[in-house]
């Protein structure tokens, strides 16, 4: 079959990879000038910065990729683990060091509030249990009532109605290792009040399995994949721009996409690994989209967005770890205002990125890398980021140099920034959001926009917005999926 995947994001490359495997002639299209979607990479002043995703998890899943194509990971790409995982920082000046070492964590718990340290194995065990039920369901489309029914009663059983802080609060009373053991969800997308608890996995998933780093960056993950695509005979175009999927007003099948420049590339099937959103509402006409309408397009719940700040400094940080999280002095009433009153706040928590604590050659000598992010309402909201973008950022500045970074204004040497407006303008992404479609229960699995559009029949999604969710192992799942179902349907 010809297939011409939209988007090389990490779920089209995923796709891509595994349809030429079966023996597809694959062509990948990508808008911008570089591959990897939100993994796009940034170099400037001698400083490389990771646009995107930079937390690695469930690195089985990169190895299982490689081998559909009789290639390893190590021949393309080194993958190495990471010690801690996070640092959490509070406003009362207390840190929790959050890695893979079971007494580490007791030992922290203790000094914390030592009478949560029975409800935090509790938390394990639950955890692990969800992993069990979750984890099997990552690569398994939802494409039909059938699918959610077979599982409901897992869910039920695992109380997947409740959010990932009403588990984790209802076995763990400080406050602060509240948020240390559900702060998750922020990563890919959600709010840990709404999002189900069956993310509660992920606890298991890092424990057992670590977090990882690609040396050089993410982008080197990419491009890996690239190469990987490109060794097998697959096609990527690069500033390529689809402006719409064709679709045959009788068969109402897919037949090609038409891309910007007028010239149409012909297609058996029809992968997006753009924006579901984007997809649906821009690239195929109303009239082949009885179900998935504007209206209902419109009517889902979407996910926060981002304001990054990538700089570069002439000193290094030591004492700052690759990855930090930030907690802000609001944490529950913080998560309201992003999602559901949609207005910028005053405070803020942070993720704070050092990935030259793992790599030096990501910045020159003696300096560092960074990039620093606040969780932001998408464009839904009142914000006006044409005036809010530099209080912000000079407000973000001032408050690391303040309570973590001394003299932190006067040693960065390279700097530049994206909002919700970049998410829009240039990741094509509905209303800016960073994450597409949010993870709560009524938007997971069969709920979630399918794989294969209900619609057009040999149009398929991979990527954030579709099952099982954002993330790496996420996406990569989808990707997985997607080539699963073309696969069957050509045989």
């Amino acid at each position: 079959m010809r297939i011409v995947v939209i988007g090389s994001g990490f779920g089209g490359l995923a796709a891509a990879i595994r349809l030429r495997a079966q023996g597809h002639d694959v062509t990948v299209v990508e808008q911008r000038d570089q591959a990897g979607g939100r993994a796009y990479v940034y170099k400037q002043d001698g400083f490389t910065f990771d646009g995107g995703p930079t937390i690695i998890t469930a690195p089985w899943l990169i190895d299982e990729l490689f081998a559909s194509a009789g290639r390893k990971t190590a021949d393309y790409v080194r993958i190495v683990p990471i010690d801690p995982f996070y640092r959490i920082r509070f406003e009362d000046g207390s840190v929790f060091t959050y890695n893979g070492d079971r007494a580490a964590l007791l030992e922290q718990i203790r000094a914390f509030s030592p009478a949560d340290e029975k409800g935090y194995l509790e938390f394990v065990k639950q955890s692990e249990s969800v992993f069990d039920t979750g984890m099997a369901l990552i690569d398994k489309p939802f494409g039909k009532i059938t699918d959610m029914l077979k599982v409901l009663p897992d869910l039920i059983r695992l109380r997947a109605d409740r959010s990932v802080a009403g588990m984790t609060n209802s076995f763990i009373k400080d406050e602060r290792l509240r948020q240390v053991f559900s702060f998750h969800p922020l990563l890919v997308g959600g709010n840990p009040f709404q999002t189900t608890s069956i993310y509660t996995l992920i606890h298991h998933l890092e424990q057992k399995w670590g977090v990882w780093f690609a040396m050089g960056g993410t982008g080197k993950l990419v491009e890996a994949f690239v190469r990987l695509l490109a060794d097998m005979g697959g096609t990527l175009r690069l500033s390529t721009k689809v402006s719409e999927i064709v679709i045959d007003d009788v068969t109402g099948k897919a037949t090609g996409v038409r891309l910007a420049s007028g010239e149409v590339i012909a297609a058996d099937a029809v992968v997006s690994n753009g924006d579901v959103a984007f997809t649906y509402k821009h690239l195929v006409a109303p009239r082949h989209r009885r179900k998935n309408t504007d209206r209902r397009i419109d009517g889902l719940d979407y996910s926060m967005s981002l304001f990054v700040i990538y700089f570069g400094t002439d000193r290094r940080y030591d004492d700052i770890a690759h990855h930090e999280i930030l907690m802000g002095p609001r944490y529950k009433e913080l998560l309201r205002d992003v999602f559901d009153a949609k207005t910028l706040s005053k405070d803020f928590s942070l993720y704070l990125h050092r990935p030259t604590a793992t790599d030096p050659s990501l910045a020159p000598p003696g300096c560092d890398s960074w990039y620093v992010l606040s969780p932001v309402p998408h464009l839904g909201g009142p914000t006006d980021w044409a005036k809010a973008a530099q209080p912000y950022r000079d407000a973000i500045i001032a408050y690391l140099e303040e309570r973590y970074m001394p003299g932190l204004s006067e040693h960065i040497v390279s700097e530049m920034r994206i909002d919700p407006v970049h998410f829009r303008d240039t990741l094509s992404s509905h209303l800016g959001s960073a994450f597409s479609v949010q993870p709560t229960l009524t938007q997971s699995a069969w709920f979630r926009p399918h794989n294969r559009s209900e619609d057009v029949p040999n149009l398929f999604f991979a990527g954030a917005g579709t099952h099982p969710g954002a993330g790496l192992p996420g996406v990569m799942s989808s990707g997985k999926i997607v080539a699963d179902l073309i696969g069957d349907a050509a045989r």
